[in-house]
């Protein structure tokens, strides 16, 4: 019996007219890397928003299992309790701290994750001191293991863009997540940094344990890195496999590319 992470069953979710996500069914096993593509507008932001807690399907059931082994309903609670339970994610756009420098960007994930709060900030008693001591050695062995040790005191506006991804990674790590959500961790980086963070994903799952969910656009980083791929177009999962199979799918070639594959050998 596989370990299931994460089980969405006939997931819709509307907004006003619109439907977002029609019917959508999925799972990931603990410790997969699974990936989730599809043009623009087919639904992936919103089915991470959904995974999340952000957003609040109006039908159909999300259930994600902790470590103890106990199914948690995910529509209905907040982002925050699902940060909480085990669930972090990146974001397409950077949400950094700019005006921080690295080392306080991955600290806040860090103390967060702690529960060191407003009040014990302002007394800094015995307990408060203690947290605050292990978000900082947290802090540093994450920024060694994305490789940014030496620009922990860099203001994080400054950095590049593969550098701004690796840092959104560590500030993920530093709650202690069961799964990561990577929503276009390649964006804005060069071949060379998509080669390192291809390289430091795998790390995350392999060395911290952290089960790996990923929306992503490029298709040379999917096909390198996803054990099993979910396609989305227009809200709905059209098919379901792995890299291999998902690339031989003629449903998937004339979602991406608007025809047929016979027609396309055709012309």
């Amino acid at each position: 019996m596989s370990d299931m992470i994460f089980n969405v069953e006939h997931v819709t979710l509307r907004f006003g007219g619109v439907i977002s996500l029609n019917d959508v069914s999925l799972h990931q096993d603990r410790g997969e890397i699974l990936a989730v593509i599809g043009p623009n507008g087919a639904g992936k932001t919103s089915l991470f928003n959904s995974l999340t807690g952000v957003y609040q399907p109006q039908e159909g059931t999300i259930t994600f299992v902790g470590k103890n082994g106990k199914p948690l309903s995910i529509i209905g609670r907040k982002a925050y309790r699902m940060a909480n339970a085990g669930v972090a994610r990146t974001f397409q756009a950077s949400r950094m701290f700019s005006a921080m420098t690295t080392f306080e960007n991955v600290k806040i994930g860090a103390e967060s994750h702690r529960g060191i709060g407003v009040v014990g900030a302002m007394l800094r008693g015995p307990a408060t001191r203690r947290d605050e001591k292990h978000s900082d050695a947290r802090t540093i062995e994450l920024l060694k293991f994305v490789g940014l040790t030496e620009k922990a005191n860099a203001i994080s506006a400054s950095l590049s863009y593969g550098d701004r991804r690796r840092l959104e990674i560590a500030r993920g790590l530093a709650t202690d997540p069961q799964v990561l959500l990577l929503d276009e961790p390649a964006a804005g980086t060069n071949p060379s940094e998509k080669q390192a963070l291809v390289k430091l994903i795998r790390r995350v799952r392999d060395e911290m344990g952290v089960t790996i969910l990923l929306i992503e656009h490029d298709m040379k980083l999917v096909m390198a890195l996803a054990e099993r791929i979910y396609v989305l177009n227009f809200g709905s999962v059209i098919a379901e496999g792995s890299p291999d199979e998902v690339r031989a799918n003629p449903v998937v070639v004339e979602a991406y590319l608007g025809t047929s594959t016979e027609e396309a050998e055709s012309k």
